[in-house]
């Protein structure tokens, strides 16, 4: 019996050691060497301040700020412990309702002009830190009014923050709002 037993536990212990350690171990060294900053997190820094990452959304309420995606965490927004997508259907009245409110929100602000649908819908993770960049465009008077500064002004900013797709054809262009709003304090900073 224990001849049998032997080799089950030391495959198990081998095969523990390479794949729980060893394998964990060596591709954390490769991704710290090589992109330690994505391996990290992809943390926002403000001076020595943590402001957030650039890969999970966050909430600006003012219109001081441009404005991110809904979150699909809706018990607490863009709470990545509680990420997901709505799972509702495109014929559910909840979901229906959920847009229309939007909606409704997205023009008592003061914006005009057809609705960005990532404006009134959340993503699939429901934490997206992109919008378009209709979405922004369409913010642009709604903030320059807010900080009293020209149109033309946050509108470069926008331009500037724009990402392309990903090697000229995978994704979307997109604009991470988070970095899009620091670039807009630190504007405002300089005038």
């Amino acid at each position: 019996m224990l001849s049998h037993l032997r080799p089950a536990i030391t495959m198990t212990v081998l095969f523990t050691g390479l794949c729980g350690l060893a394998y964990p171990l060596a591709i954390t060294g490769v991704a710290q060497a090589v992109l330690p900053a994505q391996a990290n997190g992809s943390i926002v820094m403000k001076g020595d301040t943590v402001v957030g990452s650039a890969l999970i959304g966050q909430a600006f309420t003012s219109p001081r700020y441009f404005a991110s995606r809904p979150s699909a965490t809706s018990n607490s927004p863009y709470n990545p412990l509680a990420s997901g997508g709505t799972n509702l259907g495109a014929t559910s009245q909840k979901l229906k309702d959920q847009i229309a409110a939007a909606v409704t929100a997205w023009q008592a602000n003061g914006r005009s002009g057809p609705v960005p649908a990532d404006a009134v819908t959340s993503s699939a993770s429901g934490l997206d830190p992109d919008i378009t960049p209709e979405n922004a465009r369409q913010q642009v008077a709604l903030v320059a009014k807010a900080r009293n500064i020209p149109e033309k002004d946050v509108a470069a900013l926008v331009e500037a923050q724009m990402q392309p797709r990903l090697l000229g054809v995978i994704g979307e262009p997109r604009v991470n709002v988070l970095r899009l709003n620091m670039a807009l304090d630190a504007a405002g900073a300089t005038q």
